[in-house]
């Protein structure tokens, strides 16, 4: 009987997994899913590979429910699905690992206090991802639980990439930029290095274009620098927040409205982005089939702000052999490529229309002199992977101490 592991990506209102089999030490997806909607009406779909749904589940609007619970009925679940013990890990996605926390760790009750500390810096979603880790805990104590971290891909940025101009007294709070969609630009490097290793070891622009969206610029697969910041509100335009805004903005909505933190928070985070500058919605989706204006204009605003941070990281690199689109929009929307690719031209771009409608995994020409990809990304796949290097870690390390002893 194979073993089994658990990758939980957890927010506010959702909860994504993805259930793996281990076969040959490497996971294999055999169930993903989701509970939506919570705190509305919760939502639990669950789908096979071959997108079949195995089960589904719809809780009564305005449920009272914890992510505790969801979770505990997630386990019931898989326990029924693929028998009891066979599961021997969960890992969990964690926004923020701040300066300390660089590689995925097991989690214990010290690193669970120093991760608690690191909420000011992602008060938005680092309680939810470790009140998923403390349920999981409560819910099967003897279960190993590993942490990966979105900040961890961009540890290594060169200290010029991530120095705040503010005083150093202030930076030493550990205010600078740190990156975020770390796991995804994680597992778009290990596969562009499988698909395409003389490009992998280039200079390549990924674009996790989503309703979360950022750019890094990766330089022989590591990445040198990135369009989000201290916080996963900086860079791109996205779909319910801002992206890059003037400071002085925020000091007029202080002064001049009277706006408190909380309500400029809220403002930044969820009222702004796709939505704000439609005043329709939020999903790409929906733009590109309306007939407002207001939603064309939205669509352009985010294909001219990733075209513009893509120009900037372009120099970053000293020039550009790559790029690849992943994400939601990134691997699906072909006007928004096409938009974003038109834009860049001037770097030597050219764009195969067919291929890109097509969502081919390669959608330039042969002529292009900057190769464009479409690489699905599976952030959920790089946490088991995690997790697996991590538990073989321990059993090795067990069976070194008892060979010792």
């Amino acid at each position: 009987m194979t073993d089994a592991v658990l990758s939980l990506n957890v927010g506010s209102s959702s909860i994504k997994f993805q259930l793996s089999e281990v076969q040959g030490g490497a996971p294999v997806a055999i169930a993903t899913g989701q509970v939506e909607a919570i705190g509305r009406a919760p939502h639990l779909i669950v789908r096979d590979g071959d997108g079949t749904v195995l089960a589904e589940r719809r809780w009564e609007a305005g449920a009272e429910l914890t992510h505790e619970t969801f979770l505990d009925d997630l386990l019931g679940w898989i326990e029924n699905y693929i028998g009891r013990d066979r599961l021997i890990g969960v890992g969990h996605r964690v926004v923020h690992g701040g300066e300390h926390f660089s590689v995925p760790v097991v989690v214990t009750a010290d690193v669970l206090d120093r991760l608690e500390r690191l909420i000011p810096f992602a008060p938005l979603h680092q309680p939810h991802n470790l009140a998923a880790i403390r349920a999981m805990m409560a819910l099967r104590p003897g279960l190993a639980q590993i942490a990966c971290f979105d900040t961890g891909f961009h540890a290594a940025l060169p200290p010029v990439a991530t120095r705040f101009a503010i005083p150093r007294a202030i930076v030493a709070e550990g205010v600078r930029r740190y990156g975020f969609h770390g796991l995804s630009y994680e597992y778009i490097a290990r596969r562009l290095a499988e698909l395409d290793p003389k490009l992998a070891g280039g200079r390549v622009i990924a674009a996790h274009l989503g309703n979360g969206a950022s750019l890094c610029a990766l330089q022989n697969g590591r990445s040198i620098d990135t369009t989000m910041g201290f916080t996963a509100l900086d860079g791109l335009v996205m779909g319910t927040r801002c992206g890059a805004i003037d400071p002085g903005v925020l000091l007029y909505l202080a002064q001049q409205r009277g706006m408190t933190a909380d309500a400029i928070e809220a403002l930044l985070y969820t009222r702004s982005g796709l939505l704000g500058v439609s005043g329709l919605s939020s999903d790409m989706r929906d733009l590109l089939a309306s007939h407002e204006p207001a939603a064309a204009e939205a669509v352009e605003v985010f294909a001219y702000s990733v075209a513009r941070h893509a120009g900037a990281l372009a120099s970053v690199l000293c020039g550009l052999d790559g790029i690849v689109f992943t994400a939601g929009i990134g691997e699906k929307a072909a006007s928004v490529r096409a938009d974003i690719c038109d834009r860049l031209a001037w770097l030597g771009i050219e764009l195969d229309e067919e291929a890109n409608a097509h969502n081919a995994a390669v959608i330039s020409t042969q002529a292009s002199r900057v190769r464009v990809r479409v690489i699905p990304t599976d952030e959920e796949r790089m946490i088991a992977i995690h997790l697996l290097e991590l538990l073989g870690g321990m059993a090795a390390l067990g069976r070194r101490r008892e060979h010792a002893m």
